[in-house]
């Protein structure tokens, strides 16, 4: 069996013609997971016309064995235990801090990275829609969601190329709305869909949202200041009501 999607760009495509119902909605906001959710949200973004922002996420690797995780943080300073892991493992308060300091330094840097120092777009009140280039066991994902309830969404709409079935089964549970284009039973991981599943850089991340932050200021312009009236002139009032 072949590739479904040629690349993230392609996915993000498929994921926007399953996601319609969201288009042309001013209170609905794309947050990707970077760095590989970011080309998939920026092709849903630009065909909604919404607005595209990153939720970054740190895992919380156990001290010497950092793949393995107890935990996560995400944007909007919410951390999330697996406490099953912490008692196996005997972990104290004070190793479960350092490690969290250390990754809420390294999320923050990322952060002001990716958005060039671009203040977060608002959360609160809106429906958010939450993607990755796929997901495998949800941990990541968990957290996500975990930090948009602490951050007072009105919904939370998760939609994902690619996902294992057993975890779609549980997460979906989580969220207002789930889409997902491919569930496939045997998984054998996100990259196992993709023609091309090149690592998504830095730079790329960058870029893709500072173009959707462009675009998004190109639909939505300022309006014009009214000048202050001259001697000569006497004020129309008709002239500024479009501004009151």
């Amino acid at each position: 069996m072949g590739s479904f999607f040629e690349d993230r760009a392609h996915a993000g495509r498929v994921l926007a013609d399953l996601l319609r119902q969201y288009a042309d909605q001013p209170d609905v906001l794309v947050l990707a997971l970077p760095r590989g959710g970011v080309p998939v949200a920026y092709e849903v973004a630009q065909a909604l016309h919404s607005e595209l922002d990153v939720m970054v996420v740190r895992k919380l690797g156990v001290p010497g064995q950092e793949e393995l995780a107890f935990g996560a943080i995400a944007s909007g300073g919410v951390e999330v235990h697996n406490d099953d892991i912490i008692a196996q493992l005997g972990l104290s308060q004070e190793a479960i801090a350092q490690v969290a300091a250390r990754e809420r330094q390294e999320l923050l840097r990322r952060e002001r990275m990716y958005r060039a120092n671009r203040p977060a777009l608002q959360v609160a009140g809106r429906t958010v829609i939450l993607i990755d280039d796929g997901v495998a066991t949800g941990a990541t994902m968990r957290a996500a969601i975990a930090a948009l309830r602490q951050r007072g969404a009105a919904r939370v709409v998760v939609a994902v190329p690619t996902v294992a079935q057993e975890t779609a089964m549980e997460l979906r549970l989580e969220v207002d709305d789930w889409v997902a284009a491919l569930e496939p039973t045997y998984f054998y991981g996100v990259g196992r869909w993709y023609l091309d599943f090149s690592q998504t850089s830095d730079a790329q991340v960058i870029e893709l949202l500072a173009q959707s932050a462009d675009a998004a200021k190109a639909s939505h312009p300022s309006p014009p200041q009214p000048q202050a009236p001259t001697t000569s002139a006497p004020r129309a009032n008709r002239h500024y009501n479009r501004f009151l």
